[in-house]
């Protein structure tokens, strides 16, 4: 359920939505506006009988009975017992099915079967198989509505507690996980757009109250989903090793290898697991290759190039896919793979394909980190005296800290890296002793560019 208060006009003319029979049931009119008043300064137990009146007697007045009423009831559960807090949930329950029926735009099925679940699973009311198969059938009915980080965690979780009980496949196991993984790109895609957008605005200090607010939550969720992606790939553990996939990818490949989704799939999770130097991994290569010759394609080709020493022709292969790709971030993300393949020979041309990462796609935080790295890693090669060296910390610093800002999903690992560079940087001391404060120090290696000496 939608957790945004709705803005209500207690004006002459009324609510908007209301039906004209319900308009002239003064008695609702007159509750309404005493539950949401009450309601909105968190005085709940005050708000519960007035609330219970109109949502009885007039369910479809306006959506506050539903936004209103679960806050209410959530209230009641948290504080009661026994009988009478089961009775609540089973209200709760109740109203979370009303939402849809009387307002399904604002309450679509997935997030009711979410908020139901989580309802359940809060109260230790549900098996791991009730969670799964009420999670499942959400998932694969309103996949476009289903956007809660703790119930894509959960809808994962239970599944792999329901194999670890020889109840499931562990290929089902599979598909979720790339269904969840795919669902949180998506999501935290859409949340980094948002942020990329506004972060020029708010750097210019040209921010609106409603952009604030918009910049505020995008990076808010976009933290939770970075959180969830790690519990989900967590959870996965060993089963991902390649010590399952290989068996697994060798039973189903004749069955399986006209299914291009299957294949792609597989491609990728040996890939990601690194297990390349298996035949299997050839196999589904070149299966891919014939029934799909994309740009994934080159990068799992120049990979294979890669294991066997032939680096020239898998930046080849790769720079070929960067060619072939059209979609900005799966773009980006190769243009990041080709900066990785050039991190320890020429941290030049890393740095440059690393913005080109950025430039497809400027919320690609991973690049502003290598890029950081590369920085860090070069403090020996900027500079004469062992303080100009030590400044090379403080651009490190900063890239880092763009990571975190344009993908804060990665604000955790920016952070620290952020922190483990500003440690290495010249101290208070160093700065007063240098007499640099506050000046300009330039770089003159390959970094290049310079940085302003904190003041004391």
């Amino acid at each position: 359920m939608k957790k945004e208060l709705y803005l209500m006009m207690f004006a002459v003319v009324g609510f908007t939505g209301i039906s004209l029979g319900q308009a002239q049931n003064p008695e609702c009119m007159t509750n309404l506006s005493i539950y949401a008043e009450h309601a909105k300064v968190k005085n709940y137990d005050a708000a519960y009988g007035p609330w219970k009146m109109v949502y009885e007697a007039c369910p479809d007045i306006n959506k506050a009975n539903f936004s209103y009423g679960e806050r209410i009831l959530m209230y009641k559960v948290e504080n009661s017992s026994g009988a009478e807090k089961d009775g609540f949930i089973q209200d709760l329950m109740a109203l979370y099915d009303n939402s849809n029926k009387y307002y399904p735009k604002s309450f679509p099925p997935s997030g009711v079967a979410i908020d139901k679940v989580l309802l359940m699973y809060d109260n230790k009311m549900a098996s791991n198989e009730q969670i799964f198969d009420m999670l499942d059938k959400a998932f694969k009915e309103d996949r476009e509505h289903f956007k809660n980080p703790k119930a894509l965690y959960l809808y994962f979780s239970s599944l792999v507690d329901l194999y670890e009980a020889n109840k499931k496949d562990l290929q089902d196991v599979f598909n979720t996980y790339d269904d969840v993984t795919e669902k949180i790109e998506e999501e935290n895609g859409e949340l980094t757009d948002i942020i990329t957008k506004l972060l020029p605005k708010e750097d210019a200090g040209t921010l609106t109250s409603k952009e604030k607010r918009s910049l505020r939550v995008a990076t808010t969720n976009s933290e939770s989903y970075g959180k969830i992606a790690g519990s989900v790939d967590s959870k996965l553990g060993a089963l991902a090793d390649c010590e399952n996939l290989i068996p697994l990818y060798e039973r189903n490949f004749e069955s399986k290898k006209g299914d291009v989704t299957w294949v792609k799939r597989a491609v990728g999770r040996m890939f990601s697991k690194e297990c390349t130097d298996d035949p299997m991994f050839r196999k589904l290569f070149e299966a891919q290759l014939a029934l799909d010759p994309s740009a994934d394609a080159y990068v799992y080709g120049g990979t294979l190039k890669q294991k066997s020493g032939d680096n020239s022709g898998a930046i080849a292969d790769f720079n070929k896919a960067l060619e072939l790709e059209t979609n900005p971030k799966k773009k980006s993300n190769i243009a990041y793979k080709i900066a990785t393949s050039y991190r320890r020979s020429s941290k030049s041309t890393a740095r440059n394909y690393a913005m080109k990462a950025i430039d497809a796609n400027p919320s690609n935080g991973n690049a502003y980190l290598l890029i950081a790295n590369l920085y860090a890693s070069s403090a020996n090669e900027c500079g004469e005296t062992p303080f100009e060296k030590r400044a090379v910390y403080w651009k490190a610093a900063d890239m880092a800290r763009k990571a975190g800002r344009v993908d804060p999903s990665l604000s955790g690992r920016a952070g620290q890296a952020a922190s483990s560079y500003a440690a290495k940087a010249p101290s208070k001391t160093d700065i007063f002793n240098s007499g640099m404060a506050g000046k300009t120090l330039s770089f003159k290696c390959w970094v290049g560019g310079s940085i302003t000496v904190p003041s004391l």
